[in-house]
């Protein structure tokens, strides 16, 4: 027990450290865009004067440390700023976002994670086969195709020439629950295709490594058929890589979904994010950075977490 104990400290103590290196990263980044922000939102009509008041609202008169120190700060204390472009608290543009973000990832999970599990079962169990072959060719295929690529292609098939599902996935925080999942089917279908092929082979990879284990062929010996000696034996064993690279997935969903949402216009943190930097409301590319950041490691630290709980021997060391 204190072995997990000492073990989630660790990770919990990188993770900040990590997220520290990072926001010291995106507010350097921000900092060293070319250009003078304060004259690129007034336009080039703006007197001198006007330009220097901007600057000294968006704190750029003001040395680079002491500008990071006070963004942290407010982070810290849950403050992120006001947004330049609509004075509103950034807090309050990100709540919704994010929620739309988060609900179009999980909706993707929902579908792509059970499907990744079947099809990887099944090319192990018919390993070599012409179902095997199949199914590795096509995830290979939709995992090699852009992202925005797929999306027009599905919006083409679905969206103009059958009209069964809307191009443009306009939901607000009010939309019903049923129509919510009929206007992000596509942009969920999207995003399943590019993340299950790689579920898919990792759940069929481990399973067919731990075939080769001597209880498996024990098992095989003693007359047990191969699909209960998988989903008995081997799969149990094998949700340590499994569930690490499910988590994994999760946090490309969610950090990934920009272009995704730029194609369908639907309205999440990614789009928010391209719309502030086109505005240079660095403010909020700032947040929607950070949060982005943190959301990648947090899961990233419950993948290695889980894997580690599944699999106690990866505590010590070999």
């Amino acid at each position: 027990m204190n072995d997990i104990v000492r073990m989630l400290l660790q990770r919990l103590s990188l993770g900040v450290l990590t997220l520290f290196v990072v926001s010291l990263i995106i507010f350097l980044g921000v900092s060293l865009l070319p250009g003078d922000a304060a004259q690129a939102l007034l336009g080039q009509s703006a007197t001198e004067d006007t330009v220097n008041a901007l600057r000294k609202e968006m704190g750029l008169d003001k040395p680079p440390h002491i500008r990071y120190l006070h963004w942290l700060g407010g982070i810290l204390q849950g403050d992120f700023g006001v947004s330049i472009g609509n004075k509103r608290e950034i807090s309050e543009l990100i709540g919704g976002r994010f929620a739309n973000t988060l609900f179009l990832a999980l909706y993707a999970a929902f579908i792509a994670v059970p499907l990744a599990l079947v099809l990887g079962i099944l090319a192990a169990l018919y390993r070599n086969t012409w179902y095997d072959r199949t199914v590795n060719v096509t995830t290979l295929s939709s995992i090699s195709t852009p992202e925005f690529f797929v999306a027009y292609i599905l919006i083409l098939f679905f969206s103009v020439k059958w009209g069964w599902f809307p191009s443009l996935a306009n939901v607000t925080l009010d939309t019903p629950f049923l129509e919510r999942v009929y206007k992000t089917f596509l942009p969920a279908v999207t995003l399943t295709l590019v993340v299950v092929a790689h579920m898919m082979r990792m759940t069929r990879a481990a399973i067919i490594n731990l075939l080769a284990s001597p209880y498996i062929e024990m098992a095989a010996l003693k007359g047990m058929t191969r699909r209960r000696i998988i989903t008995h034996h081997a799969l149990p064993n094998a949700w340590a890589p499994i569930i690490n690279v499910i988590v994994l997935n999760l946090a490309y969903l969610i950090v990934g979904v920009v272009v995704v949402e730029v194609v369908f216009v639907y309205p999440g943190l990614g789009q928010l994010l391209v719309d502030s930097v086109q505005r240079r409301d660095l403010p909020v590319v700032q947040a929607c950075c950070l949060i982005f950041a943190a959301t990648f490691i947090l899961l990233n630290l419950i993948a290695d977490i889980l894997s580690i709980l599944t699999n106690p021997r990866l505590l010590h060391p070999k």
